[in-house]
């Protein structure tokens, strides 16, 4: 295909704006899709995607598309994410795409979200078309949403384009607007082959199949290929197009996206961000690949089963192959066995790859409350980082615990100001500033520590504004604080998996309320349970679970009461036994009773 004829765009959006019923709509004007195989969000094959509403992963797909020029164009779309957690899929899409469609909802206007992925396209340099959609809705404000968007980027409101993507209606002009504005690709189709990967995925019968954005050269699929970073060498399998569905061609030039079935077996070979070029004639120098995602939540996975612990490592890397920012090492728990500390960006990425690693690899999963990294500064002056509880040294040796703070950034209506700030404050948040984006709509910006975000800020957030606040937030800094180790014992054992890290000053209200639920969670037993929390060695909370009693007597039907009272002796002694070689077995919603300590009981 002549290069001045393609066309890459990427599609971004706050959370829940339209992106990819705007997709179902190119794809059917440009007839990639006929109306029989036409279903809602078609690009979110996977059933979880189906199921919640939301994008995923970032999926690509190939249209051409003859405009009112009468030239027919080959148009490379990369549909991303809204969600904040996902905004790592968004900036390796961007990076294979030359133009973006910023598209906002016309009845709820510029979100947090919006904001987010407006820069990350400014930063790469790409080409904007602001779309307003929903504009059938009945409280569509096309009008005052595109002026918004002219306030926002300095793009003239009568450029904004005005569409209904569930309708239809206008989405013409958007195709229109992508061939006239979006700039065709750079590259250079005689210099040496090289391709970015940009996501990929695992297939039983292709290997490791990576998704391509080829910058220069031409691939053919009979060549050999090098992987640069990793050093592997590959006689691919097949090269091939998303129509949306995997479609092989013959080769793939400078400017096209699509993919190369590698046939690798092994994930560590082929990584997202990879160049890949000829083995021979190839490229001497790789292209500038992606910032590793640096992970802000960490849980420990282990399988209930011990004996799956071989399938959850398998499912963790064929699954880290799709999901580039997801990290795992192996750990030890005393309570859980053998099983895994894996790193998310957040908990909705956390919730994600829980329910895949279920659905998708049949395994049944435990996973523990999920915590964040912290430094930690010795009295010896060595500083190191730790993401469990369980990994926190001797309180003798410790000089200061810094936990991370957080930059959040909350669009809402001016109603709401009021409820948001108690939430903040009781987060122990700190104001930066509050600034009017129109007549109605207040952008709030806090400091956060992120302990306090992860665990139910974003909940509490939508239901104190009624669902009307959209949230952002980056990384600020580390910040020591007065911070100790909360540690629960059952049955006089700590159950390192329960342990958490708190503020000093709420160490005992934690405690407290963390002990009330464990006892209303953990199913009672043939002996007596106590439920402790403690802060080093000073016990701060307790409560018994009471013993379950099975009626020894039932078969005795009158009699001596001697007889009644040796079969109660009988029980006692077996008791004793019985505690002396308890096991208590606790279940999965005692290890997430933690998120839920700030719920009124």
């Amino acid at each position: 295909m002549d290069q001045s004829l393609i066309r890459n765009f990427s599609i971004i959006a706050h959370i829940d704006h339209g992106k990819s019923t705007l997709a179902d709509r190119l794809l059917q004007i440009t007839g990639t899709i006929s109306e029989r195989d036409m279903q809602e969000q078609v690009l979110d094959d996977m059933e979880l995607e189906r199921e919640r509403g939301v994008t995923i992963k970032a999926s690509a797909v190939r249209m051409t598309y003859t405009a009112s020029d009468g030239q027919t164009y080959e148009m490379n779309l990369i549909d991303t994410p809204g969600h904040v957690d996902f905004s790592y899929e968004v900036s390796r899409a961007l990076q294979a795409c030359e133009g973006a469609l910023l598209v906002v909802d016309s009845t709820q206007g510029i979100e947090a979200q919006t904001l987010a992925n407006l820069y990350m396209a400014l930063e790469q340099d790409l080409e904007l078309i602001a779309i307003v959609n929903k504009t059938d809705l009945p409280a569509a404000r096309p009008d005052d949403i595109a002026q918004d968007i002219e306030e926002l980027i300095g793009l003239d409101a009568l450029d904004v384009i005005q569409v209904s993507a569930k309708t239809g209606s206008n989405v013409e002009q958007v195709l229109e607007a992508i061939v006239r504005q979006v700039p065709p690709p750079k590259g250079d189709s005689s210099a040496p082959a090289r391709a970015l990967i940009f996501d990929s995925h695992y297939d039983s019968y292709k290997g490791v199949v990576a998704y391509v954005r080829v910058v220069d050269g031409v691939f053919h699929k009979d060549d050999m290929l090098r992987l640069m970073s990793s050093g592997a060498d590959i006689l691919p399998i097949e090269l091939g197009i998303f129509s949306p569905n995997m479609r092989p061609v013959a080769s793939l030039s400078a400017g096209e996206v699509g993919y190369i079935a590698t046939g690798l077996k092994t994930v560590r070979e082929c990584r997202v961000g990879d160049t890949v070029t000829l083995y021979h004639n190839g490229a001497a120098k790789p292209l500038p690949g992606y910032k590793q995602a640096k992970p802000m939540v960490f849980a420990g996975f282990y399988p209930s089963d011990n004996d799956d612990y071989d399938d959850l490592r398998d499912a963790l890397e064929k699954l880290q192959l799709n999901d580039a920012s997801l990290v795992y090492q192996p750990e030890t728990s005393q309570a859980l066995n053998f099983g895994f500390r894996v790193g998310f960006l957040g908990l909705f990425h956390m919730e994600i790859v829980q329910e895949r690693l279920e659905r998708e690899y049949d395994l049944d999963v435990l996973a523990t409350a999920p915590s964040v990294e912290y430094q930690v500064l010795l009295r010896s002056g060595d500083v190191f980082t730790i993401t469990s509880p369980a990994e926190l040294p001797d309180e003798s040796t410790i000089e200061e615990i810094r936990e991370p703070w957080m930059v959040i950034e909350v669009f809402t209506p001016e109603d709401f100001i009021g409820p948001i700030m108690d939430l903040v404050t009781g987060k122990r948040g700190e104001y930066i500033s509050m600034e009017y984006i129109d007549r109605t709509r207040v952008l709030l910006k806090y400091k956060i520590p992120l302990a306090e975000l992860i665990v139910d800020f974003y909940d509490r957030l939508k239901s104190g504004t009624r669902g009307y606040a959209s949230l952002d937030y980056h990384f600020d800094e580390y910040r020591a604080e007065n911070l100790v180790k909360l540690d629960v014992l059952v049955n006089k054992q700590p159950v390192d998996a329960l342990a958490m890290i708190v503020h000093e000053d709420v160490a005992y209200h934690k405690g407290q309320r963390l002990v009330s639920k464990l006892k209303r969670l953990i199913p009672r037993q043939l002996f007596e349970v106590p439920i402790q929390a403690a802060v080093g060695k000073h016990v701060i909370s307790r409560a018994n679970i009471k013993a379950l009693r099975k009626d020894v007597l039932a078969k005795c039907y009158g009699g001596d009461v001697t007889r009644k009272k040796k079969l109660l002796e009988k029980q006692k002694k077996g008791k004793k036994r019985l505690k002396m070689i308890g096991n208590v077995e606790v279940p999965q919603e005692a290890f997430m009773a933690v998120l839920r300590l700030d719920d009124d009981d």
